[in-house]
């Protein structure tokens, strides 16, 4: 019997290239058009174009495509800085105007709330930051390719697992984006190059790390090269064969320990806080400065309150926030996270901050003596599956005000949803941070007041 018998043969994509008008955009920033009552979505279109495009995927009732050529143009629509940007899968909305790009994060967050029935009393302004070399966390995919006799580093295509050919990242943070070329360069001259996965970038206010992933044993060749290029370039180097914490420096002899600083309040008083390149970290150091500053504004914190701060990380709100109440209780569910957090706030030597393992999307939580104490003001700020596990545990603390930060809109919207109707509480104020210009990702900030 055939072993190709039963499989399904993949249908192949028409050709041609189709005009069609855009009439909308989707939440991943991509064009919405329609052709034969199928709904296309299609990369590099805005709304109100006449493009030409070919299909990348088809089936009976949805289908996507990529603009090739576009007909009539928007007057939202700019020369992307990037000239990778048409392949490359990091970005998807340099096409747009900065403008153009807030308004429609803003518009996603709105008709999120709406949907669930819900409208903020006011609509606070975007907050805004820099928009290129932003970027301070970042996984690069590294490819050698036989055919093209050279290795590849970068984002990954759009659509694809092919690492986009590009000799610089207009996102990254300089001290990698303006070297990805020769960063390229030096993996090509490995005897290891196709054993070289990926590289984790991550930028600290001290220094900016690499880590190499690789799968196999380097010769002291390879290591004596990848040592002498980051020296030059002033990176420090790690080699990665096991887990992501399982880490062997490579250059220089002694390294710092990573760190950002945080500010507490508009005095120019700051925290410290130290981190792994494998941590969680926003991307956006300028964003969260102000969006830690912001939280503790909405919150009104006097000196008396008791906080709790649910999905606590490595204490990036909490410690700041412990400058101005009387004790706040931190929850993660990371028990490595949680260690590293208490770390960090024996480093600021804030004592009136207990940081707290639980799995806060399990039934085990609810018996905890924590959840069973009352907090004048709670913040929120969980992954994109938001929080709606641990909401119905919030009710009987009668918090006056919870601030939620959101890496989702339908989330928020959807807890917001359940605060408002099922809580008591009123929807005051929300907007959108602009934490990934460029990028359909929407984070954003709700408060909520008893």
């Amino acid at each position: 019997m055939s072993s190709k018998r039963g499989r399904r043969r993949k249908k192949r994509l028409p050709e041609e290239a189709v005009e069609v008008e855009i009439s909308a955009m989707s939440s991943e920033g991509r064009g919405i058009a329609h052709v034969d009552d199928v709904t296309v979505f299609i990369d590099q279109a805005l709304p109100g174009e006449r493009v030409l495009f070919k299909y990348t995927r088809l089936s009976k009732k949805i289908a996507e495509g990529r603009a090739v050529e576009i007909l009539q143009a928007s007057d939202l629509r700019v020369e992307p800085k990037c000239q990778a940007f048409e392949m490359c899968g990091g970005c998807s909305l340099q096409h747009m105007s900065s403008a153009a790009q807030i308004e429609l994060k803003q518009s996603m967050l709105l008709d999120q709330l709406k949907h669930n029935g819900l409208s903020a009393e006011e609509i606070l302004p975007p907050l805004l930051g820099p928009e290129y070399g932003y970027r301070t966390k970042a996984r690069l995919g590294v490819r050698y390719v036989h055919k093209k006799e050279k290795v590849l580093v970068g984002f990954r295509e759009r659509n694809s697992s092919f690492i986009t050919e590009t000799t610089r990242c207009e996102v990254l943070h300089a001290s990698v984006g303006e070297i990805i070329d020769e960063l390229a360069q030096c993996i090509g001259q490995l005897e290891a190059k196709r054993s070289i996965a990926q590289i984790e970038v991550a930028v600290g206010d001290n220094q900016t790390v690499l880590v190499f992933r690789h799968l196999e044993e380097l010769c002291e060749q390879d290591r004596k090269i990848l040592s002498e290029f980051c020296e030059a370039h002033s990176l420090v180097c790690y080699l990665q064969a096991g887990k992501p914490d399982d880490l062997e420096l490579l250059t220089p002899a002694q390294a710092e320990t990573l760190y950002y600083h945080l500010p507490v309040d508009t005095a120019g008083n700051e925290i410290k806080i130290e981190f792994q390149p494998s941590d969680f970290t926003q991307v956006n150091p300028e964003i969260n400065k102000r969006m830690v500053l912001n939280s503790i504004d909405y919150l009104d914190l006097q000196k008396s309150d008791v906080v709790l701060d649910l999905f606590s990380g490595l204490g990036n709100f909490s410690l700041a926030m412990a400058k101005h109440c009387q004790q706040i209780t931190a929850v993660e569910g990371s028990l490595v996270m949680v260690q590293k957090a208490r770390d960090n706030a024996a480093l600021n030597d804030v004592t009136n901050a207990e940081f707290i393992y639980a799995d806060l999307y399990s039934d085990e939580t609810l018996n905890a003596p924590w959840l069973k104490q009352t907090y004048d003001k709670i913040l929120l700020d969980p992954p994109r599956s938001g929080a709606a596990e641990i909401l119905p545990s919030l009710k009987k603390m009668q918090a006056s005000k919870i601030v939620y930060v959101s890496c989702h809109p339908a989330t928020l919207a959807r807890d917001a949803a359940v605060l408002v109707n099922d809580l008591g509480y009123k929807l005051k104020q929300a907007g959108i941070m602009n934490m990934f210009p460029h990028t359909g990702h929407v984070e954003s900030i709700a408060v909520f007041e008893k």
